[in-house]
């Protein structure tokens, strides 16, 4: 009685030092096992029980005893006393174990034969009873030791991709993409591969597979696909995406995409941004995306009829531009059936402030916004109908804005050659043309002084028209 009192007052002591909450809990379990503990050596001391139950008495005692000691014993020792938590590699199931191993431990050595037969014929008798049970507890701890995975890791065991939400004694809990939670035994995840995307690092890599026509050279294709992913938010910068030419295939050459992504939650999103990119990519580029060979198109006279339909389509559109409304009807319909037809995305980058060009482009459909460097949000919105780029097509200056697609953009581009072509018919165009565009820069170059709070002064109508003669090489 006199050891069980003093060894109650050690525990309560040790209970009120710690600030670990999961230790006091252990604690609380041994004051009770050293209670009961107690109360027994106090019946056994008072000699009023009959030997049969005297006997039985003094055997719950030790096992109590031995519970009681050890589990204290493990719990101060594994868990830190000042911080509030459980260690990574003595979770609370490694420390069930250890207990249990300890307490049976103690029982052959120090306990009645009597005890050690029944443990050893019980131990028998349980082990055939829970075989499953107990691979399932003996995985389970390799788990918890090992840590192949976390709780939050994205893992894939058994061919399927989820998130640890839990690991118990008998299984680990996977919570997949689609939101079902999927039990899988402790023993299964022994015998299987697991593949951990959370470790060592987050980043993980996405692959896309596209096919394109042979009549485009390879090269061509890779800068499409790799200028269609800069600036796409759900890929990491670094490593650089990558395209690949894996395979010539019955009826397009196909490039494998590999990109890194630090969500792997997103996969499913990041092949459809890759995808769509590439999509609008190609239309811009003139790079086709084949049928299967088992396709047959036929019909030659529909391709002509579209072809009208679109020819007309762009002349409407270049009748609405303010700065060609000098040209005939004709330089006009000239100059839409020389212009090349683009498709943006919505959220991509038509032209870039400071970069090189010499061409405009006309906005058929679609919306798209005007930015510039030295100053923060937008300064315009472009309709259906606006015109930009024009400076570059007339002089060959670089971009003086960024332009980026809010909507799905069409739009047709007029090259520098093509102008120069329609130009040389009438070169009074020249003038009517300048004046428009010279209007069209003053007011772009007052929004940029007063954003700036600096002076800024833009070509006269007549300069401006010798640096076009001049870039188009006109007389």
């Amino acid at each position: 009685m006199i050891a069980g009192a003093v060894l109650l007052a050690l525990v309560v002591a040790l209970r009120g030092a710690t600030a670990n909450r999961y230790v006091r809990g252990r604690l609380w379990i041994s004051f009770l096992l050293l209670t009961g503990y107690t109360v027994a050596a106090g019946l056994l001391a008072s000699n009023r029980l009959p030997p049969s139950v005297a006997a039985q008495v003094r055997v719950a005692a030790a096992l109590l005893l031995a519970v009681g000691v050890v589990n204290a014993l493990v719990a101060l020792a594994v868990n830190p006393w000042r911080v509030d938590r459980i260690p990574e590699r003595f979770p609370r199931i490694v420390q069930d174990t250890i207990v249990i191993g300890l307490v049976g431990l103690a029982a052959m050595l120090f306990m009645p034969d009597k005890v050690v037969a029944t443990t050893a014929v019980g131990a028998v008798v349980i082990g055939f009873a829970l075989q499953d049970t107990l691979g399932n507890l003996f995985a389970g701890l390799a788990i918890q030791i090992e840590k192949p995975f976390r709780v939050g890791h994205w893992v894939t065991v058994g061919g399927k991709d989820g998130m640890v939400s839990e690991i118990t004694w008998r299984a680990t809990k996977i919570r997949t993409k689609a939101g079902n939670f999927v039990v899988v035994p402790n023993s299964v995840l022994s015998r299987d591969t697991i593949t951990n995307y959370s470790e060592p690092t987050l980043d993980t890599r996405v692959e896309v597979e596209v096919g394109a026509s042979y009549d485009t050279p390879p090269n061509d294709v890779k800068r499409a696909i790799l200028a269609a992913l800069e600036g796409e938010p759900l890929i990491a910068p670094a490593p650089a995406p990558e395209v690949l030419l894996v395979d010539f295939a019955a009826s397009a050459i196909t490039y494998r995409v590999r990109v890194w992504t630090t969500d792997f939650a997103a996969d499913e999103r990041v092949r459809d941004r890759i995808r769509s990119r590439i999509y609008y990519a190609f239309r811009r580029s003139g790079i086709s995306i084949p049928y299967p060979v088992q396709v047959q198109i036929e019909g030659d006279q529909a391709p002509a009829a579209d072809a009208d339909a679109t020819d007309a389509t762009r002349t409407r559109s270049f009748d609405q531009v303010e700065i060609l409304a000098g040209l005939t009807d004709d330089q006009r319909a000239r100059l839409a059936g020389a212009a090349r037809p683009l498709l943006f995305a919505a959220g991509e980058t038509i032209v870039r402030q400071g970069d090189g060009g010499a061409s405009m482009f006309v906005l058929v459909s679609g919306q798209a916004s005007v930015r510039l460097a030295e100053t923060e949000g937008e300064v315009a919105r472009l309709r259906e109908g606006a015109v930009f780029g024009e400076m570059s097509l007339l002089t060959g200056d670089a971009r003086s804005a960024t332009v980026v697609a809010e909507a799905d953009c069409e739009l047709l581009e007029i090259g520098a050659e093509a102008f120069r072509r329609v130009v040389l018919t009438d070169t009074a165009i020249v003038e009517r043309i300048a004046a428009a565009v010279a209007t069209r820069r003053a007011e772009l170059e007052q929004h940029r002084a007063t954003r700036a709070a600096v002076t800024a002064v833009a070509d006269s109508p007549q300069t401006l028209v010798t640096r076009v003669r001049q870039f188009l090489g006109l007389p």
